[in-house]
């Protein structure tokens, strides 16, 4: 039975499924079945939300996550991990969110630092100190945490298409990770992430919203259009070749967020068709070849706090991992991804 605590904290801090819908969204209306799949998935975070807030704990928790479906189980991790982050800061309560990482969350780690950022869209900026849990441990590919502040940039965008993608705002910096500058990109990041829902995977409209921000934020708009293509699907083949035409000279930089949300599937154990449809429109690889792409060109040594070898150059490893995957990518020849 939910407590009374998180009855309230779901209530004041969660939408309800019917909020994340395109049509009480008022994004423009696409084809039926892209719809209902991409709808889908903001509605598994939510779930996931409103177990992590209501379960007494992880045994609880990883049972009502196990019973979505492979596709959508890590969206439901996401909102889990959102859950937990929330429950973490509050006075008095912590390691909730380091419990279910270290235990049946570490498969899905991408798409729970994205959870993370959710829950940063959620709380005061004095609060996002506190909100990664300390998980130094290689296998939870700490320079990725930066898809926290993606994760933000998509909440912001989803929630509020007038101001971020309409009006363009930009947040103001926020010395994540010890690079204030880098943030709004990471944050242009994820308002490309959320095109992809907004426009409902419709290739033309996904690249007229890109070409209406300013020229300098394509690269890293692609960038998220990409991995959300690859990782949430809701194109077919042909539309997906159709995607990589249209971004252009930025084609790199789609293809190389598709090969992070790749990587990301692969690593939570379950590829669904559209991600191998993904791989060969976008990238020109096969699955392997990409997994093994993305391992190879991660930086190499360094330390896992977030002072990187990158500071020198002002920005962090994340963003060095992505230059070294668009370089690899441009030395296998222009028939892979341009």
């Amino acid at each position: 039975m939910a407590t009374v605590l998180g009855s309230v904290r779901r209530l004041v801090l969660a939408p309800s499924l019917r909020d994340v819908t395109f049509a009480e969204r008022g994004f423009p209306a696409a084809p039926a079945p892209a719809i209902e799949h991409l709808e889908a998935i903001p509605q598994s975070v939510v779930c996931g939300f409103e177990w992590g807030i209501d379960a007494s704990g992880l045994w609880e928790l990883q049972r009502r996550l196990d019973m979505v479906t492979p596709e959508l189980r890590g969206f439901a991790y996401e909102g889990a991990t959102m859950a937990c982050t929330v429950r973490d800061v509050m006075p008095g309560r912590s390691g909730r969110a380091h419990e279910l990482l270290a235990g049946p969350g570490r498969a899905h780690i991408f798409l729970a630092y994205i959870g993370i950022g959710f829950a940063m869209a959620r709380l005061p900026r004095m609060m996002w100190k506190k909100v990664l849990p300390d998980l130094k441990d290689p296998g939870y590919y700490p320079e990725m945490n930066w898809l926290a502040v993606d994760g933000y940039g998509f909440d912001l965008a989803y929630f509020d298409v007038e101001r971020w993608v309409r009006g363009q705002e930009r947040p103001s910096p926020y010395p994540w990770q010890g690079f204030p500058d880098y943030f709004p990109r990471a944050v242009d990041q994820g308002i490309g992430r959320a095109l992809w829902f907004i426009c409902g995977a419709q290739v033309a409209d996904v690249g007229r919203a890109v070409r209406r921000f300013a020229s300098g934020r394509h690269a890293d708009l692609w960038s998220g259009v990409g991995l959300a293509a690859a990782f949430a699907g809701g194109c077919d083949p042909a539309g997906l070749s159709a995607l990589a035409d249209e971004a252009g000279e930025h084609r790199a930089e789609l293809a190389q967020g598709a090969v992070f949300a790749l990587k990301a599937r692969s690593y939570a154990g379950h590829v669904p068709p559209s991600g191998e449809q993904a791989a060969s429109a976008l990238i020109g690889l096969p699955l392997p070849a990409i997994v093994e792409l993305a391992d190879d060109t991660a930086p190499a040594g360094g330390r896992t706090d977030g002072q990187a070898d990158g500071q020198a150059d002002g920005v962090p490893r994340y963003e060095h991992w992505r230059r070294n995957v668009r370089e690899r990518l441009a030395a296998l020849g222009p028939s892979r991804h341009t």
